[in-house]
């Protein structure tokens, strides 16, 4: 008796972050396609808001339930493996899944703990708060903490600005080591900006001074000189699951999946990258929520196009510029042009800070909006990509 073919397409998703959810939503175009959505956690996190948690100024987890469509299947697990050949996955509880194509949007963390080892201390005391897990940590040792404990931020980028701020706004006294220029993906404005309010926060900012040592109760400049530091907290560096490269993928060489301008993989026609963790044609996007989003949006149009037998459309984003937030009442804008390079044009203020708020909120009410209406997220296209970015300007962890 001969075996009829499925008429179903089976779609896994590998992680449920910014990027992850949107696309799972956004395949819901279909009826005939069956979704499933791998995700280490039983919960959303919303990672623009962990400085928050840290600072207990807010949550920053939703759950799936609010957010993901009808019909969308969530697995709790982590992909120990994949295997394209086979077109199947392996769980790290030894379950496997089968799939007719992958959306491969693991997304990014903070420092690899081979960088970290790079620094005497730093992995054993340092806390990152790149995930949930290392920002509920720190929060309960700042619980633990007296509020006239000194506290030292590692990193001058967006991520360690709003932790820095946040953690002063509380009333803690907070050093910044930016290892370099404070905030090298801003403008001049921009910098002024933000160093004008971290001043007025009381914050000490270090810049061109890192850390060479961590202790339990102090950070050993790169200078030389002794810190006390009742906790420190590590935002410099990123990282990306080697996920793909230990599934014998083409990666970049920070270990983001190497693809086409369709978010194809080089290696795999079968195989989808989205947010954080693609690199189409090895120049990625900035990560940050503003990038994930819609490259989700477009990772699922591409997959859709492939069911449907079209040619898939490549990459298109626009940007308009970064917002941070320096306590619950004062932000920066920071302006740019299309393809992400800053313009010297920024604003500070409480509107700043209304508009952040309002953008986080936002965030998530565009993925729930996908799923109440499949198709309808929308983004800003055009702008091109610039030909390099630093590191630090690729890597705001945001």
């Amino acid at each position: 008796m001969t075996e009829l073919p499925d008429p179903r397409t089976h779609v896994v998703i590998v992680g449920g972050g910014y990027a992850g959810a949107l696309a799972a939503n956004r395949l819901r175009q279909r009826a005939d396609i069956d979704i499933t959505l791998v995700n280490v956690r039983p919960v959303f996190v919303e990672r623009i808001r962990l400085h928050q948690l840290v600072a207990d100024t807010g949550a920053a987890t939703a759950d799936f339930d609010s957010l993901l469509g009808d019909g969308i299947r969530l697995v709790v697990d982590t992909v120990a493996q994949i295997q394209p050949a086979a077109r199947r996955v392996s769980l790290a509880s030894g379950a496997e899944l089968t799939y007719d194509y992958l959306i491969y949007a693991v997304g990014s963390t903070g420092a690899t703990s081979t960088a970290l080892a790079k620094v005497p201390g730093a992995a054993e005391f340092a806390h990152a708060i790149a995930d949930l897990e290392g920002a509920q940590r720190l929060r309960y040792a700042l619980a633990d903490l007296p509020l006239n404990a000194p506290i030292t931020v590692v990193g001058g980028g967006l991520t360690g600005i709003e932790t820095a701020a946040e953690l002063a706004e509380r009333g803690r006294p907070v050093t910044l080591l930016c290892g370099g220029t404070l905030g090298p993906s801003l403008s001049k404005r921009g910098r002024r900006s933000v160093a004008k309010q971290l001043r007025k926060l009381g914050v000490t900012v270090l810049e061109s001074v890192g850390a060479s040592e961590v202790r339990r109760d102090a950070t050993v400049l790169s200078d030389g000189a002794v810190l006390p530091s009742a906790a420190t907290v590590w935002t410099a560096g990123f990282g990306v699951p080697d996920l793909a490269s230990r599934s014998g993928l083409t990666t970049d060489s920070l270990g983001r999946l190497l693809t086409d301008e369709t978010l194809t993989s080089v290696d795999d026609d079968r195989l989808i990258a989205a947010g954080d963790a693609a690199a189409p044609s090895g120049r990625p996007l900035r990560m940050s929520c503003q990038a994930a989003g819609p490259l989700g949006a477009q990772a699922a149009n591409t997959v859709l196009s492939r069911i449907a037998g079209t040619t898939p459309a490549a990459v298109s984003q626009a940007f308009v510029g970064q917002c941070i937030s320096l306590g619950r009442t004062y932000g920066t804008l920071q302006f740019s042009r299309t393809d992400d390079t800053p313009v010297n044009m920024a604003v500070g203020g409480r509107s700043a800070a209304s508009v952040k708020e309002a953008i986080c909120k936002g965030t998530v009410w565009g993925i729930r909006r996908e799923a109440a209406k499949p198709g309808s997220y929308f983004w800003l296209k055009g702008g091109g990509r610039p030909a390099q970015l630093s590191v630090e300007q690729q890597t705001s962890l945001r």
